[in-house]
């Protein structure tokens, strides 16, 4: 059949699809690539420092611990030289913690355990919330330097959600980062990396970091006065502890919601 002049028809013409919102693509300079080399040679050559002023000994023993038995072990070790070598055993505990902060690297829960083994309760948990801080913070400004390609590969819809909820609450930005430090609802690290993506101030982020880890360092700390008992990390979070962690995470975020009810 032969169609009339200007007459047009779609048998067989396919639509195009919708063009996707493509994630978008950011990669380092070589800058950036230097700065980041620069922060871990800084922290290789402060624990070289302090493994040259310990005495000469055998220092088989010192490894990340990834288990109970490896904390023994190092807590067993340590415990001879802290006395004597208090400095160096406290300037390496803290640049450790902070670099496995800083890096994102597993197994902080075991170094809390640690620092009460070695310290006790108090000393223990001022050693660990201010590590710890210093740790995520160290995190928080390295992520603002070089964090972005690392978050839209790894965790693009975590991102997307977490930038959404902090848009929504600008006005009370350091209640919700209190809940979050609280809660389980995102990881701590991914918190430390996404913060300076998501635009969250750091006085904002360091107020709710430094509060917020107290009931967790206070758990694990506590427990590890008791170490040789543990037989798991499951074994951190009895009835008693539960009970003492929600205590004090209402207590931490009360004047916040109590400044929420006034406003």
């Amino acid at each position: 059949m032969e169609r009339e002049e200007g007459e047009t028809t779609t048998i067989g013409v396919v639509p195009p699809a919708p063009a996707k919102s493509a994630t978008p693509i950011y990669s380092l300079s070589f800058w950036e690539v230097t700065a980041a080399s620069g922060v871990v040679l800084g922290f290789l050559l402060g624990l070289v420092c302090v493994y040259l002023t310990m005495p000469q000994s055998d220092y088989s023993f010192l490894k990340l611990p990834r288990n109970l038995e490896d904390l023994q072990i190092l807590r067993d070790n340590l415990e001879i030289y802290t006395s004597d070598y208090t400095v160096q055993v406290l300037v390496g505990y803290c640049l450790v913690y902070v670099f496995m902060q800083t890096f994102m690297i597993p197994g902080t829960v075991f170094m809390s355990l640690l620092a009460g083994a070695l310290f006790g309760v108090v000393k223990g948990m001022a050693l660990v919330v201010s590590t710890a801080t210093a740790g995520a913070s160290s995190c928080y400004f390295l992520s603002k330097l070089i964090g972005r390609p690392l978050l839209f590969s790894l965790w693009p819809d975590k991102l997307v959600f977490f930038q959404d909820q902090v848009a929504r609450r600008k006005d009370r930005l350091l209640n919700y980062m209190l809940f979050l430090r609280l809660t389980p609802t995102l990881p701590n690290t991914f918190i430390n990396v996404a913060s300076p993506i998501v635009d969250v101030p750091y006085h904002i982020f360091f107020l709710a970091t430094f509060i917020g880890l107290i009931p967790a360092a206070f758990v694990t700390v506590r427990a590890g006065l008791a170490l040789g008992e543990l037989k798991s990390l499951g074994d951190l979070y009895d009835f008693s502890s539960m009970a003492t962690l929600c205590l004090i995470g209402v207590l931490s975020v009360t004047p916040t919601l109590i400044s929420k009810k006034k406003a």
